[in-house]
């Protein structure tokens, strides 16, 4: 037998037997038990002898077993063509014949144009080289591994979720391609296709001996497993002319816990296309929608982040089995792998752009932990630590968050941080174990002070402007302070006060503030009836809109003078107008038995009165305060009321006051 290469022309020999093998690295380590967490992105089980058997059996069914023996499934009698690949790709395409036949010129396939007559899918697609990777890390110019405007997908994605599947997968591919007209148009119309209409079958996902799922039982039951989505979507891209690999690895996805350790077998398979000259990454399973693992219902949402994603970010929860396939200069290893952050998904689909500290495990510093997050636009976030949105206080940047927590006890914690992003929904973006080894029992915060704390642009958004302290916790020594802020025009303020000293009825938590306005400005005093720490809560509405007033943020008050203990301020009533000003008594509690001075400036008043037992009218002097005094015998409350207008007699109330008992 004699075997010439000749200019990439075919050569002629009595007869070539060529048997494909590809060495597989071995799997290390071995997996954490997963825990499910409610919207997890999906993962299936498998591995080696499961996903990737999974694959080959697929492969199988459908008469694409790429790694057998070529010249088998050929008649021997006939001239056969077989094409075989080095380590770098380089291709050899060579006929085989009977003797003392003549050899046909056969045309070299160029892999960076459309398969041509490959529709069957024979012929194996190179495998990625040093061109395909990328340099890490990514840059932020994109999501992508290649420029894209999405809007220009916004017909074809239209036409393609609406095809439906009237006979076999070849028609179905025919209808798709109905629109498309290069490559990309091609992929993106079978992964739209799939990903509005391949449900992920739970029940499949956790049978350890999984089944291969035919394209003919999964266009039938509109369901299968990450193997099922992967070899799906090889078959359909080669009816396409397109070139397809299904890609075995690990994931961090549905049961994922942080810092945990990958090895046996593979739990999840994806795809890489061949366009423009090189490999791009897609999961058309987690691009489907997601697992409730409270229900183990799957939900279709669709995820645009996992369509030919930057290698630099698929690689945070894809690892593939050959390492070629991360596309990355240098590629990670699996210890790498397991160790790096990783961002969800949602974390670049909602703008973030980086996170600090970027290791999953954080170890306080004297009871501390900072975590901030640098986004491309005004973001809201949450956090919930061990479940609960307590122990920290996250306040928010015009491009990002920070984020200080202080845990109540050592040990270890679980951090998730949530984003809002444009939509109304706050989606989980990042999680963090926090290790504590030392707890500052100074800084316990109380248990509702809620997020965002301190002003920011949500606030002024919110028409909340100016505010005289930027920062989120105010010190003071006496027990008392005094916050304002410009408000626009139309919007309404209230204000509550929140600690931990026991029970305090929710109009008693008003009490302790009392609100003045001046000329748009709004100022509330503080008064804190014990030390310790106080959320001041700030709620805005607009007047001319109904519904219940919206909380916009906090601040953090801090008193340790233990002998701090204000009496709450007079509670006042609907009529206490804008601008008015009250300046003595400050103290909702009057003493009994006493003449108590009143002094207050109110506007479009005709007459003031207070009333104990009896009625005293205060006057209005020079500089527009009305003056003058009660006495507190024989009462238990004492009312300020008003006349607004001179020619009626109906007085309203405005402020009133307790009485201490004798």
């Amino acid at each position: 037998m004699e075997l010439k290469k000749d200019g990439g022309n075919a050569v002629t020999i009595d007869m070539l037997l060529i048997v494909h093998s590809e060495k597989r690295r071995a799997a290390q380590g071995a997996h954490l038990d997963p825990q499910a967490e409610p919207g997890a992105r999906l993962q299936s089980g498998g591995g080696p002898q499961g996903v990737r058997n999974g694959i080959r059996k697929w492969q199988q069914l459908e008469g694409n077993d790429f790694h057998g023996n070529l010249a088998e499934k050929h008649h021997l009698q006939q001239p056969q063509v077989i094409t075989s690949y080095d380590n770098q790709g380089t291709q050899l395409t060579v006929e085989v014949h009977p003797r003392d036949t003549v050899p046909q010129l056969l045309k070299k396939f160029s892999l960076a144009k459309r398969l041509q007559g490959d529709k069957n899918g024979n012929t194996r697609p190179r495998q990625p080289g040093g061109k395909d990777a990328h340099a890490y890390p990514w840059d932020r110019s994109s999501l992508k591994s290649m420029p894209l405007d999405l809007r220009q997908f916004e017909k074809l994605d239209t036409y393609a979720a609406q095809v439906t599947v009237k006979s076999g997968l070849d028609e179905l591919v025919s209808d798709l391609l109905q629109e498309a007209h290069s490559d990309l148009e091609r992929v993106r119309a079978i992964w739209t296709w799939i990903c509005h209409h391949i449900e992920y079958d739970v029940e499949a996902a956790q049978e350890k001996d999984r089944q291969a799922f035919k394209p003919t039982d999964i266009l039938r039951t509109k369901k299968t497993n990450c193997d099922g989505y992967a070899g799906l979507f090889e078959r359909m891209c080669r009816i396409a002319g397109v070139q397809c690999m299904a890609v075995p690895g690990y994931s961090k996805g549905f049961g994922y816990k942080t810092g945990q350790s990958f090895s046996g077998e593979f739990d999840h398979a994806w795809n890489a296309v061949f366009l423009e000259g090189r490999w791009h990454l897609l999961d058309s399973t987690w691009g489907s929608g997601l697992v409730d693992t409270a229900t183990s219902k799957f939900t279709f949402l669709y995820n645009e982040f996992y369509f030919l994603t930057h290698p630099a970010l698929f690689i945070e929860d894809h690892f593939p089995d050959n390492k070629n396939w991360q596309l990355l200069r240098p590629p990670q290893s699996l210890r790498q792998f397991e160790n790096n952050m990783y961002h969800k998904s949602e974390f670049y689909n909602k703008g973030m752009l980086s996170a600090h500290p970027d290791t999953p495990i954080i170890r306080t510093v004297n009871g501390k932990a900072t975590i901030t997050i640098e986004s491309c636009a005004p973001t809201l976030f949450m956090f919930m630590f061990n479940g609960r949105q307590e122990h920290g206080l996250l306040s928010l940047r015009k491009n990002g968050m920070k984020l200080e927590v202080f845990p109540p006890t050592m040990g270890t914690h679980k951090l998730q941080i949530f984003a809002k992003g444009n939509s109304d929904i706050y989606s989980s973006v990042l999680e963090y174990t926090i290790k504590c080894n030392y707890v500052d029992l100074g800084v316990r915060l109380p248990a509702e002070l809620h997020q965002p704390v301190g002003p920011s642009w949500f606030s002024e958004q919110m028409g909340i402007l100016k505010p005289s302290h930027p920062d989120p916790i105010i010190h003071t020594r006496d027990g008392r302070c005094s916050v304002s802020f410009g408000v626009e025009e139309g919007v309404s303020v209230l204000a509550s006060l929140h600690g931990d000293g026991g029970p305090i009825t929710e109009e008693t938590q008003r009490r302790y503030i009392f609100q003045l306005h001046r000329e748009k400005r709004t100022e509330l005093r503080v008064q804190l009836p014990h030390a310790g720490k106080f959320a001041l809560k700030i709620f805005v509405k607009k007047r001319q809109e109904a519904g219940n007033y919206v909380f916009v943020f906090n601040y953090l008050l801090c008193c340790g003078n233990t002998k701090v203990n204000w009496p709450v301020f007079p509670e006042s009533f609907g009529n206490w107008g804008q601008n008015n000003e009250l300046l003595e008594p400050l103290s909702g509690v009057l003493p009994a038995n006493r003449n108590v001075p009143f002094k207050l400036k109110l506007h479009g008043i005709a007459k003031v009165l207070v009333k104990g037992q009896d009625t005293w009218p205060l006057t209005l002097n020079p500089e527009g305060y009305w003056e003058g005094s009660c006495s507190t015998a024989g009462c238990d409350e004492v009312h300020v009321m008003v006349l607004e207008n001179a020619n009626h007699n109906f007085y309203s109330y405005i402020l009133k006051y307790k009485v201490s008992a004798q």
